[in-house]
């Protein structure tokens, strides 16, 4: 007679995935419940990321040290198949790194404002490796050989990577990661200590078991569309299916958390990101300083933007905005005719300043601004904004002001030219 061992159970996606995250909250202080969640799906991902399209990349940020950064992407380290932490790595080392024999790697960049920080030079060679290796079909062409016997050879840069550092990154990176912002820890807010030669193990225990699960669920993940919250479109889809993918494998509580996560995090991005400045000058300029205008000379533009509390127009690289620089940055963007925007000679009385048209920015305001705020949330932002000195004259409130709507009125210029 015979005797068969039974199979081994199946592995509780959703049991493991809550252990993952619990491993994170003995060490980590997230700033939210999102975090958590969108941190243990990443570690999940990362063993299975030859079943997706694109790798979200992870980013840690924050704006001073002491956050907790490099302890998160140490936990990550334990979590993640083949991690490979560097602080700076050429482009070429990074090319050879992901095409090695081992496999793909999982890349850990700590202190990352030292690769696109104010002070690290020019470092486009990495950016590209970065941004091509988001998607399956990310590569870079190399000449490989000794001297003048080279011949071409295409290099992948498709794998996992998360990121640690000071301030924020380049957009074309921030818009293809999972963004978590970090802050120090409140009096109330306590954790483990890391040891590593202990907790080391424990994470990499985690990591087998990942690993083993994901094998279990890859051909149910390989074929899988999840659905995504209402909103949740083009890039943010992007960086969101394969960690949603992963939720509805997992089961249990996750599916809901996991878009729950999803919503709050891509918010949390808009709202805080502060990187596009053409984006926000976009946002200011029809929210606080046109309002329904139809014209306004660049004079006036640029004191109503340096009047703004809480905006950037006062120190953009240790100057305030001018007129050069508000061409510069508006001339990125196009009209409805798609010609880049230009300021033009306005006729106002007498005089022809050089102003912009509402017109030639309204197609730029549908296509990059989020909807504006209802009318009064807009008309106490502005009155906020332009309010005169106390006993000023009427007759000297800023132009495109509440008391003088429109150019036809002929108001008085601030500045004229």
């Amino acid at each position: 007679m015979t005797s068969t061992n039974p199979a081994a159970p199946a592995i509780d996606g959703a049991a493991l995935l809550d252990e993952v995250e619990a491993f994170h909250r003995r060490f980590n202080v997230f700033p939210t419940e999102g975090a958590y969640v969108a941190v243990a799906l990443w570690d999940a991902h990362a063993h299975l990321l030859d079943c997706f399209e694109a790798t979200p990349r992870l980013a840690f940020l924050s704006p001073e040290p002491g956050s907790g950064k490099s302890r998160a992407l140490e936990i990550v380290e334990t979590l993640t198949p083949r991690a490979e932490t560097t602080v700076n790595a050429s482009p070429n080392a990074l090319f050879r790194l992901v095409d090695a024999a081992e496999g793909r790697p999982t890349l850990l960049f700590d202190e990352i404002d030292t690769v696109f920080g104010p002070k690290a030079g020019d470092n486009e060679p990495v950016r590209g490796f970065l941004n091509s290796g988001y998607r399956r079909i990310g590569g870079m062409l190399r000449c490989v050989g000794d001297g003048a016997n080279q011949t071409v050879q295409r290099f992948s840069s498709f794998c996992a990577v998360a990121m640690a550092g000071l301030g924020s990154l380049p957009d074309t990176i921030l818009t293809r990661s999972v963004i978590i912002r970090m802050r120090k820890r409140a009096p109330n807010e306590k954790i483990e200590p890391y040891r590593q030669r202990i907790n080391e193990k424990e994470g990499h225990a985690l990591r087998d078991r990942l690993s083993e699960w994901a094998d279990s669920v890859r051909d149910c993940v390989n074929d899988a569309w999840p659905a995504l919250p209402d909103g949740v479109t083009d890039r943010a889809a992007d960086v969101w299916e394969p960690l949603l993918a992963i939720a509805d494998a997992a089961g249990g509580a996750w599916p809901e958390r996991a878009r729950t996560a999803c919503v709050e995090l891509i918010n949390a991005a808009r709202e805080g990101d502060e990187s596009s400045l053409g984006v926000r000058l976009l946002t200011d300029l029809r929210d606080t300083v046109f309002r329904g205008t139809d014209r306004m000379p660049t004079a006036t533009i640029i004191e109503d933007l340096l009047r703004m509390d809480d905006a950037p127009w006062d120190d953009l690289d240790g100057k305030p905005i001018n007129s050069r620089i508000l061409s510069r940055m508006l001339s990125q963007y196009v009209t409805a005719a798609n010609k880049p925007i230009k300021s033009r000679g306005i006729r106002v009385g007498s005089a022809t300043p050089k102003g912009y048209y509402a017109e030639d920015l309204t197609d730029a305001w549908e296509r990059y601004c989020s909807p504006p705020p209802p009318p009064e949330v807009r008309n106490i932002r502005h009155a906020a904004t332009s309010q005169v000195n106390e006993g000023e004259n009427v007759a000297e409130a800023p132009f495109g002001s509440a008391t003088e709507p429109h150019v036809s009125a002929t108001p008085p210029l601030r500045v004229a030219g």
